[in-house]
């Protein structure tokens, strides 16, 4: 009789007969108040902070405030169909999201959840947001180089894997270019690239993907966006979702950088979600565990020991000043966080200097120790150098052109920041950088023009390609700069500084010489 009967049927008394009968308890609440993304929540006592609400139309949220009567829930989804009375159910599980590499390559938002209509991502496993930072005894120095490519940072400010450097500066000067213009660079290193968009308008999330894809390697990014139109819930747990797909690659002995543009946004929606669940306001109307909320996010970059693998985690930051004011509250807290600042001056910005990095009030508090040593070599007294141009350039302001050394400082200044200007979306390679310092510091540009000089900048990668090409391959390998590779460069750039100024100067002569050293 039942070899007669259909096949679905079959599989419905199969799969009764595996089905264990029994009282199943499960947690229900109502929600009692529902506006601007955030359920407040009765009858849900046993809700641990961070777990995963579902409601009864199929929305989520997180719980983000344990009231003892009260439980405020942050939505991740619409509100649309979210009303009183509504029942709600807790999940037991804390938010979490797909890690692994089915990721490289794809846009996705906070949960996971493909953007780029791609499919579905098969990931290897799932991570809670809230992850704990590593111990000190598991970390390691920060020694080694993060090349940005950007000449005045990777010269002046250097980056090391598993540092936290700030990007910090007004509206509209940069901030995300320079951020973007790192991970591009990192087309030439095996560094895991994460891009966190949190508050972003659409058309600049689209140009910073459009840049990485055209000129990075976007096989090897991961792009997590929380838009400006995306609930509050979504933009919150962005910056936590990112670290967590950034540290399964640094648990694994890999490198990683992410960028999480803008941490200022993310305060801000924190202030609306702590108004909004009724929390105390403090200073600026933020609840006072602002702090927190980013030292427990970026205390979770970091360099591992080689006992956990010597992988690294380095993070960049950025945050948004109102006129240049560095004291306001969010930019002190994230400049105490971090491991130094690199300030970007809307005046330099307006004026054409760009990338507009104030080396003032810009540091690095890792210092040269992560340098890589042909760069340090070439730059020399770089930042001397052009600190007391700054300020000479301020006193010739009031009077003429002083003769002798004076002018001198002044010309050799002038060249020094037309090299710092850099195009936007075009990284410099390390040789690169290498050549431009021994250029500007052994005084080869000082008899071209300023426009000349650009035109070298921007001529520079070419010429060596074809006139240093044994010079090069050295500097690669060994990462040192010898006599010989020395040589090899200077006369390449003395070549191409003659093409440039229509003959061979005496200072073009002097700087092709081989290096007395």
């Amino acid at each position: 009789m039942q070899s007669d009967a259909p096949d679905w049927l079959a599989a419905a008394r199969d799969a009764l007969g595996r089905t264990t009968l029994g009282p199943h308890a499960q947690h229900k609440g109502r929600v009692e108040e529902i506006g601007d993304g955030v359920a407040m929540i009765s009858g849900l006592d046993t809700v641990r902070l961070d777990e995963v609400l579902r409601f009864q139309n199929g929305q989520v949220g997180f719980a983000r405030v344990l009231d003892p009567d009260l439980i405020g829930c942050v939505m991740l989804d619409t509100t649309r169909d979210v009303e009183a009375g509504a029942a709600v159910f807790g999940t037991g599980e804390v938010v979490s999201v797909p890690v692994g590499e089915a990721l490289l390559g794809r846009i996705v938002d906070p949960l996971g959840r493909p953007l780029d209509g791609k499919g579905a991502i098969e990931a290897e496993t799932r991570l809670p947001i809230e992850r704990p930072a590593p111990s000190i005894i598991e970390r390691d120095l920060v020694t080694e180089p993060v090349q940005s490519g950007v000449v005045v940072v990777d010269t002046l400010f250097a980056l090391g894997q598993g540092q936290r450097e700030l990007i910090v500066g007004d509206h509209s000067t940069g901030k995300t270019t320079l951020a973007i213009d790192t991970l591009i660079a990192q087309r030439d290193s095996d560094m895991i690239c994460i891009y966190v968009a949190v508050g972003q308008k659409t058309s600049s999330v689209r140009r910073a993907i459009d840049a990485l894809k055209a000129r990075g390697a976007f096989e090897r990014c991961i792009v997590l966006v929380a838009g400006s139109a995306s609930a509050p819930g979504l933009q919150w747990i962005a910056p936590y979702a990112g670290m967590t797909m950034a540290e399964y690659f640094r648990d694994k002995g890999q490198h990683a950088l992410i960028v999480i543009d803008d941490l200022s946004k993310h305060a801000a929606t924190h202030r609306e979600i702590a108004l909004l669940t009724r929390q105390s306001p403090g200073r600026e109307a933020y609840p006072g565990d602002v702090f927190y909320v980013h030292a427990r996010l970026l205390e979770r970059a970091a360099k591992l020991s080689k006992a956990r693998g010597g992988g690294s985690l380095t993070a960049l930051p950025i945050a948004e000043t109102d006129s240049g004011n560095l004291s306001a509250y969010i930019p002190t807290n994230l400049i105490s966080i971090t491991d130094g600042q690199i300030v970007l001056d809307a005046a330099l910005f307006h004026q054409g200097q760009k990338p507009a990095v104030d080396v003032g009030l810009s540091v690095s508090r890792v210092g040269g120790k992560t340098q890589a040593p042909c760069l340090r070599e070439a730059a020399g007294t770089l930042r001397l150098d052009y600190a007391q141009f700054l300020e000479l350039e301020v006193f010739t302001r009031f009077g003429g052109m002083p003769e002798g050394r004076v002018r001198k400082q002044l010309t050799r200044g002038a060249r020094i920041r037309e090299i710092l200007r850099q195009p936007q979306n075009a990284p410099f390679r390390l040789a690169d950088e290498v050549a431009l310092m021994l250029a500007v510091q052994s005084g080869l540009l000082d008899p071209l023009p300023l426009a000349a000089v650009a035109a070298f900048r921007a001529a520079l990668p070419a010429a060596l390609n074809r006139d240093a090409a044994a010079a090069l391959s050295t500097l690669s390998e060994t990462g040192k700069l010898d006599p010989k590779t020395h040589e090899g460069l200077m006369a390449a750039l003395g070549r191409l500084a003659a093409s440039l100024s229509g003959g061979t100067t005496d200072a073009t002569a002097a700087a092709t010489a081989p290096d007395p050293a």
